[in-house]
C-alpha cells in the first residue's frame, strides 16, 4: 500500500517475523547501531518460527570448491544465479567461525564430533551420498543433542540481550507493506494491541515470515495438495508472499516444500489447523506383511527406501511425490500383532485404525477401490514369496506375504516441514521484482523465498537463517547512515523522540514471584521448546504431594500433555522418575528437571 499519511511510531529497521532469521536480522541491523522494531504473528512464548521446531543442525562445509560443487548437484537441473550460491556455500565453509564469534559457542560437528554409536546421524549428514563433494558438507550443533531449540533460544537470546535497541512486540501480525510514490518500501502495517499501526522503517524493511505451511489456499494453489500436516510452526501463513506480491515482487520456488518423517515424511492423520507428529522411526511402517497405498489403494512408493526430507528416487533425481489426499497403511493380523507387541507410535493408534473382515470391506471403508487394493496385496504377496519387489525394489527381506486376515487400514497425511516459495533476492539479501530490479529498502531472510531448491540436504534451511538474516539486518541498518553514536534527529510521530529513541523496549520481565505457603518450594528450567517451565512444589516428610505448573510456553500439543500428565506421574511414583510423554521428550525432560530443581530446594532447607 502507498501512503503519505504520518506515521504512528518510526523506527530504523523493521523486521517482520522473530524465528531464527528474524531475529538474526534485528540482531545484527541492532549492532550496527540501528533502532529496531521486531514483531511475530505469535503470542509471547511461541515465537520461533519453524527454527524453534527444526532439528537445531546447521549446514557447514570444509571446502568451497568442493561444498559448491555438492550443491549444484542438488539443486541441478535447476540454474541458480552464481552470485547467489556463492554467498550460500560460503557463509556454510565460515559457519564454525560464524559459531564462535557470534553465537559464543563452540560448535559440535556432526562429521568428526558427534558419537554415532549412541545417535547414528550418518543419514542426515550426507543425504545424497552419491553426489560428488559430499564429503565436503558438515552440520554443526551447539551441544550434543537435537530438537530440543537449543539454537533457536540462543538466537533468541542475543535479541533479548540487545533490549536497549530492540523492541519485541508478540501477537502482532504485519498486514501490508508501505511504499512511498517512487515503490520504495518506507515501512509496514502493523496489528499491535488490536490497533492498525503504520510504522516507518527508515532503513528498511526485513521480510522474515516464513512460509505458508498454513495456508490450506497457497497449498493447493502452489504445491498440488489438497492439505498438508505441518510439523513446524502453526503461525507461518505465507504473509510475506502476500506482502511480496502487494509491492510488485517476484517470486521463485514456489513449487519447492521439504517433508519429514517415516515414509518420506507422511505421519498420521489429524484435525486440519493442527501440527503433525513427526515420526522419524517406526520399524514395522515397512518391515512385515505392511504397505502404503494411495487415494485408489495402488502402493505408490518403496516404503523401506531412506528417507531424505520425503523426497523419493524418480527417473535420476529425488523428488517429494504428488501428495495423496488420504494415504493409508495397510496391515494384516499378523503384523498387528508385531505392533501391538512393541511401543505404539501414538496414543490413539487403535482408535484410528480401521479394521475390516475382508479387503474389499476394508477398501470400502477408506474409499480406495476395493479391485485396485486387491491387486496392491496379490503383487506384494507375489513380491514377498518370489523375493524381489518388482515395482519398487524394496528390500525382499522386509516383506512378508499377507495372512488370511483381518486386515487393518491406518489413515496418513503428507507431512510439510517447510515451504521455500516466495519473494525473489538477491545476494544482497534484497528483494527482486520481476525485471531484476532490487525494491528500495525491502529485504528478507530465511525460508521465505529461500535459495534451496529441487533436492533438499538437511541443515541447509537453518544455515540459510543465519547467513541472510545477518546480510540483511546489516544492509537494513547501512541505508541510514548511522553508528551507533549518530542519528537523524527526526522526531517519532508518537512520542517526539528521535529516531533513534523511539518506543524503548521495556526491560525484560523478572521471574515472576509466586506465594509459597508452608512446604512448597519454586523450581525453573530453561531446557523446554519455550521460554522457561516454573513449578511450584509441595514436599514434606519425604513425600512429593502435589506439582503445580505455574509458567509454561510449550508447543499446544503433545507438549501440552506432557505439562497435563507427568505433575500427577510424578506425585504417584514420588519422584521425577518417571517416564517421558511419547513425542515430547525435551518438555517432559524439562518438566522434571524444574521439578527437580524444586526438590533440591526442599532437601537443601531440610538440612540447613
Amino acid at each position: 500500500m502507498t501512503t503519505n499519511q504520518n506515521w504512528d511510531q518510526t523506527f530504523d529497521v523493521v523486521v517482520l517475523g522473530f524465528g531464527g532469521a528474524g531475529a538474526t536480522a534485528a540482531r545484527f541491523a541492532a549492532d550496527a547501531g540501528a533502532k529496531v522494531l521486531l514483531v511475530d504473528a505469535a503470542p509471547e512464548g511461541h515465537e520461533g518460527g519453524n527454527t524453534r521446531y527444526a532439528g537445531q543442525v546447521v549446514g557447514a562445509g570444509t571446502d568451497f570448491d568442493q561444498l559448491k560443487t555438492y550443491y549444484k548437484a542438488m539443486t541441478a537441473p535447476m540454474q541458480l544465479d552464481e552470485d547467489m550460491i556463492d554467498t550460500y556455500v560460503q557463509g556454510m565453509v565460515d559457519m564454525p567461525d560464524y559459531f564462535r564469534r557470534y553465537l559464543g559457542v563452540e560448535p559440535l560437528s556432526i562429521a568428526k564430533d558427534w558419537d554415532h554409536s549412541k545417535v547414528d546421524l550418518h543419514g542426515i549428514l550426507h543425504e545424497f551420498p552419491d553426489f560428488p563433494g559430499v564429503n565436503a558438507y558438515d552440520l554443526l550443533v551447539v551441544h550434543e543433542r537435537q530438537f530440543d531449540s537449543a539454537l533457536w533460544k540462543k538466537l533468541r537470546q542475543e535479541v533479548l540481550a540487545r533490549q536497549d535497541k530492540i523492541t519485541v512486540w508478540y501477537s502482532s501480525p504485519a498486514k501490508h507493506l508501505i511504499q512511498a510514490a517512487d515503490g520504495a518500501v518506507t515501512g509496514a502495517q502493523i496489528e499491535h494491541d488490536h490497533v492498525v499501526l503504520n510504522i516507518q522503517a527508515r532503513g528498511g524493511v526485513v521480510l522474515a515470515t516464513g512460509g505458508f505451511e498454513n495456508n490450506p489456499a497457497m497449498i493447493q494453489d502452489y504445491l498440488k495438495a489438497a492439505r498438508l500436516a505441518p510439523i513446524g510452526s502453526l503461525y507461518n501463513k505465507g504473509d510475506g508472499i502476500r506482502m511480496g506480491l502487494e509491492v510488485g515482487a517476484d517470486m521463485w520456488h514456489m513449487a519447492n516444500y521439504e517433508s519429514l518423517g517415516m515414509l518420506h515424511g507422511l505421519t498420521f492423520a489429524g484435525p486440519a489447523g493442527t501440527r503433525g507428529r513427526l515420526l522419524l522411526s517406526w520399524p514395522e511402517s515397512a518391515n512385515g506383511s505392511t504397505f502404503t497405498v494411495g487415494d485408489d489403494g495402488s502402493r505408490y512408493f518403496n516404503e523401506a527406501e531412506p528417507n531424505k526430507h520425503g523426497h523419493i528416487y524418480y527417473h535420476g533425481t529425488w523428488q517429494v511425490p504428488i501428495a495423496n489426499d488420504h494415504p493409508h497403511l495397510i496391515f494384516d493380523q499378523t503384523q498387528w500383532q508385531a505392533i501391538h507387541a512393541g511401543k505404539l507410535p501414538v496414543d490413539n493408534f487403535d482408535a484410528i485404525t480401521v479394521k475390516a473382515a475382508t479387503l474389499e470391506e476394508l477398501a470400502k471403508l477408506i474409499d480406495a477401490k476395493p479391485e485396485v487394493l486387491a491387486k496392491a496385496r496379490q503383487d506384494f504377496d507375489d513380491f514377498a514369496k518370489a523375493g524381489r519387489d518388482y515395482a519398487f525394489d524394496r528390500p525382499a527381506e522386509t516383506m512378508r506375504a499377507f495372512d488370511a486376515g483381518p486386515y487393518y487400514a491406518v489413515p496418513l497425511r503428507q507431512t510439510v516441514l517447510n515451504t521455500q516459495g516466495g519473494p525473489r533476492r538477491n545476494s544482497r539479501a534484497q528483494v527482486l521484482n520481476p525485471r531484476g530490479a532490487a525494491i528500495a529498502h525491502l529485504y528478507s531472510a530465511g525460508e521465505l523465498g529461500g535459495i534451496n531448491a529441487n533436492q533438499y540436504q538437511g541443515g541447509n534451511n537453518l544455515a540459510e537463517c543465519l547467513i541472510w538474516g545477518k546480510i540483511a539486518g546489516e544492509n537494513a541498518a547501512h541505508n541510514l547512515g548511522l553508528t551507533a553514536t549518530t542519528a537523524d534527529a527526526k522526531p517519532d510521530a508518537t512520542s517526539g523522540a528521535s529516531a533513534t529513541e523511539a518506543a524503548a523496549p521495556a526491560a525484560s520481565q523478572p521471574a515472576s514471584q509466586y506465594p509459597v505457603g508452608p512446604n512448597q518450594y519454586i523450581g525453573r528450567s530453561d531446557e523446554g521448546m519455550g521460554d522457561g517451565i516454573v513449578v511450584r512444589v509441595t514436599y514434606a516428610d519425604d513425600k512429593l504431594e502435589n506439582v503445580e505448573v505455574l509458567e509454561q510456553s510449550e508447543s499446544a500439543d503433545v507438549g501440552l500433555k506432557a505439562i497435563k500428565t507427568l505433575p500427577q506421574a510424578m506425585v504417584a511414583a514420588n519422584s521425577t522418575e518417571v517416564d517421558a510423554v511419547s513425542g515430547a521428550s525435551v518438555t517432559s525432560h524439562a518438566l522434571k528437571a524444574a521439578v527437580a530443581d524444586a526438590l533440591q530446594q526442599a532437601k537443601v532447607g531440610a538440612n540447613a
